[in-house]
């Protein structure tokens, strides 16, 4: 079966720092792209970053550039999004998912995902 799983998510003050984890069971992850997104309630999901199968490209949206990275260890088959200086609008349920591994695909955020995770909690809050 194949599966995506989020961690690391939590709650944590304005200016915090956390490390969301995506880790694949069933298939590799370094035969896709991967990308991370996120739902605030009320609001529609949007592309947060995507990475290349091998880590040599990514995208980012506006909003988090300067403050979050992505990565990944396909040793480890996870990828990682370090989110530092985090903001009360960065609260959301975080998902990573699996697209083509193609730069068409990390030029468009990964948008064409098929399969995605259940997601994880991202709390901002003093």
């Amino acid at each position: 079966q194949l599966q995506l799983v989020e961690s690391g998510g939590g709650l944590v003050q304005p200016g915090g720092s956390l490390r969301l984890s995506c880790a694949a069971s069933g298939f590799t992850l370094d035969a896709y792209a991967i990308g991370w997104f996120r739902q605030a309630p009320g609001k529609e999901r949007e592309g947060v970053s995507c990475i290349g199968s091998s880590g040599g490209s990514t995208n980012y949206a506006d909003s988090v550039k300067g403050r979050f990275t992505i990565s990944r260890d396909n040793a480890k088959n996870t990828v990682y999004l370090q989110m530092n200086n985090l903001k009360p609008e960065d609260t959301a349920v975080y998902y990573c998912a699996a697209d083509r591994p193609t730069t068409e695909a990390v030029q468009a955020m990964c948008v064409m995902s098929t399969y995605w995770g259940q997601g994880t909690q991202v709390t901002v809050s003093s």
